[in-house]
């Protein structure tokens, strides 16, 4: 009779600790079959919660604030800390294409849904330290770099972010 390995044993135990946590998967494993990664996939839902829907969320702002499209965004949305001189309906069009898209993301990344002003969620405050640093990348840093072919180079966040939450930061 073999003896098993301790790689083996270690697979072995990491997958019975898999199919003991519900709706967890193994992320990978190293050369010597070690788990690198188990996350949790599965939550158990509120029986009554509905999923979020941002086109019907979209919608819904956009007939709150008919008849003031035009006007800026600081005059017509609450706690409106950024882009408050943009007009209130290009604003949302902001939020859905530009922040949402680029990080592959919905509204509630960053916001509590139907409660858009409150504070809950530190994602709100590293969107808009970010947009710091974009602004201070293209309106300073971009200029200093000589011999770019564009005559105003701009960054935005889907340079870094190409849909998803973290920074590309490998190569495939």
């Amino acid at each position: 009779m073999t003896r098993p390995t301790i790689a083996g044993i270690r697979i072995v135990t990491l997958i019975s600790l898999a199919a003991v946590c519900v709706g967890a998967r193994l992320m990978g494993t190293n050369a010597r079959g070690e788990l690198l990664r188990l996350e949790t996939t599965q939550t158990i839902p509120n029986q009554d919660a509905k999923p979020f829907d941002q086109a019907l969320a979209l919608a819904d702002l956009r007939k709150t604030i008919a008849g003031q499209e035009n006007k800026p965004a600081g005059e017509v949305f609450k706690n409106t800390q950024m882009l408050k001189a943009m007009p209130a309906g290009r604003l949302l069009k902001v939020m859905e294409l530009g922040y949402a898209k680029s990080l592959g993301v919905n509204c509630t990344h960053c916001h509590v849904a139907g409660e858009w002003d409150k504070e809950d969620k530190p994602t709100k405050q590293i969107t808009r330290d970010m947009a710091a640093m974009v602004a201070t990348i293209n309106n300073d840093q971009l200029k200093k770099i000589k011999n770019l072919k564009s005559p105003d180079p701009v960054i935005n966040c889907t340079t870094c972010h190409r849909g998803q939450t973290k920074p590309a930061l490998n190569l495939p």
